[in-house]
């Protein structure tokens, strides 16, 4: 497995431990006007489904995969969208999403390039998940934070 890959891959231990915790401590915000744990895992969760749903099954050679959706809007949709469930339960969601993410994104060839919505610039699978690898490390960052 690439480096990439890899990393994508450690955000689901990070995830996973937090299932160890208990729920009112994931349910509070980690500061003043944030987000708790469980929305964050959500907005996580959330955009690994529509990448897993949307993106990755059009990427072949030449294509021009969808524009991103409003990253506010989005978000805002997930967690109104999952605020029912336990944080447990969304964990769950997210281990599963990110694993058949994973799976699948890594059977995209290496040299299949696409574009997203109006760009211009050409991704392979692995550079397009390496959009998300600071995304992800910065809401591990908070996650642990809070714990601490």
């Amino acid at each position: 497995m690439s480096k990439t890959f890899q990393q994508f891959a450690e955000t689901l231990n990070a995830v996973q431990m937090l299932s160890n915790i208990d729920e009112s401590i994931l349910l509070e915000p980690i500061g003043e006007g944030k987000w708790s744990q469980k929305e964050i895992i959500a907005h996580l969760y959330y955009w690994d489904k529509f990448n897993l749903e949307v993106m990755v099954p059009k990427m072949s050679d030449g294509a021009n995969l969808p524009q991103f959706p409003d990253h506010d809007e989005y978000n805002k949709l997930a967690i109104d969208t999952l605020e029912k469930y336990t944080v447990h339960t969304i964990i769950q969601y997210f281990v599963e999403t990110r694993n058949e993410l994973l799976q699948k994104i890594k059977n995209v060839p290496s040299d299949i390039k696409f574009t997203i919505g109006k760009g211009k610039r050409q991704y392979s699978a692995e550079s397009f998940i390496k959009m998300f690898l600071k995304h992800d490390a910065h809401h591990i960052e908070q996650i642990n934070g809070k714990l601490k």
